[in-house]
């Protein structure tokens, strides 16, 4: 049966297939990311940004909350190609054969992306981040008492964002492989697509004009990125559409 065949009943319990798969794969993920945890834990608190400062616990449950959702973000990123592939497997049977074996590289291509944006938010961005907030602080003659989980919330609240941030090329090679954007659309979109990230920017930095433009400019840079990436997608597009006309016209 092809896909369009399927009644909606069917393809709900195909979802929901996927979706098992992906749950249990998730919590084996977890079990393995609670031996995996308490050594990341320990290693961020003993980097650079972190050394000079005394972690505090101002509830009984905050290492542990911290222990897990440390657990949790492992687990997730080591999960995400499998939901990305159960994602994948839901909706190649509407795709060509040629479709499915392009957007099945997507998957690696996106967890890259992924960690790459959290690594570049951790590595380059935060300790800027750190030293600002904490310079203030001194000149203020303000004596820090840091709570532990006060200071992984803001690790978690500045990285992530970029994982996600990092998707966009991803996202729009599929959108324009679809034929839902154009690189023509994204072009003419640019000034304002430009004004949502500079916004964006604003909200995950501290209000200093360096760490703005240390974020900024890898975005608009990302944008640019996608714009032509699309372009190339968008070329095989094209491509594709012309060859299928000709073997129409031939058949």
């Amino acid at each position: 049966m092809s896909h369009n065949d399927m009644t909606i009943y069917e393809h709900i319990g195909e979802l929901r297939k996927r979706i098992v798969i992906s749950v249990i794969f998730f919590f084996i993920a977890v079990i393995f990311s609670f031996f995996l945890a308490e050594p990341l834990i320990v290693y961020l608190q003993k980097a650079d940004e972190a050394k000079e400062l005394t972690m505090n616990a101002f509830r009984l449950t905050d290492p542990v909350k911290i222990y897990m959702q440390f657990a949790f973000l492992i687990a997730f990123i080591i999960t995400s190609p499998v939901i990305l592939f159960q994602l994948w497997a839901f909706i190649s049977p509407g795709l060509s054969d040629k479709e499915r074996k392009v957007t099945l590289s997507y998957i690696p291509v996106s967890v890259i992306l992924f960690v790459g944006g959290i690594a570049f938010a951790y590595f380059i961005l935060f300790p800027f981040v750190v030293e600002f907030m904490t310079s203030i602080a001194n000149r203020l003659d303000i004596n820090q008492v840091i709570g532990i989980n006060e200071y992984f919330q803001f690790l978690f609240q500045l990285t992530i964002p970029f994982g996600v941030l990092f998707q966009l090329p991803v996202v729009v090679m599929f959108l324009t492989r679809l034929g839902i954007v154009t690189p023509m659309y994204l072009v003419k979109i640019r000034k304002y697509a430009y004004f949502v990230l500079v916004v964006i920017a604003a909200f995950i930095t501290p209000p200093d004009l360096l760490s703005h433009m240390m974020v900024t400019i890898p975005l608009l840079l990302l944008y640019e990125v996608s714009i032509f990436i699309s372009r190339i997608s968008y070329k095989k597009v094209l491509e594709a559409e012309k060859l299928q006309e000709i073997e129409s016209e031939q058949s």
